[in-house]
């Protein structure tokens, strides 16, 4: 019996955003080389099943790169004193 890795949809949500954020399926097929027909619907596929981990490592300047903004904002936030 074959059995599928279920993610969560929070997941699947963020995962639709950040497609959208690149600019649509199409867009982000030419960001990451994807020429052959397919490609934009293997994109597509993403916004229902989730952006496969082995391609957001394997591009970590398009997929990871939103880590690093995040951190930068929370390291730059003042430190504030409680009394």
């Amino acid at each position: 019996m074959r059995t599928m890795n279920t993610v969560p949809p929070t997941q699947i949500a963020s995962d639709q955003a950040l497609i959208e954020q690149l600019g649509g399926p199409a867009q982000l097929a030419k960001l990451l080389g994807f020429t052959k027909p397919g490609g934009v619907q293997r994109i597509q596929n993403w916004k229902v099943r989730g952006i496969p981990a082995s391609v957001k490592l394997a591009h970590p300047h398009i997929f990871l790169s939103h880590l690093r903004l995040s951190k930068k904002r929370k390291a730059s936030k003042p430190v504030t004193e409680s009394a």
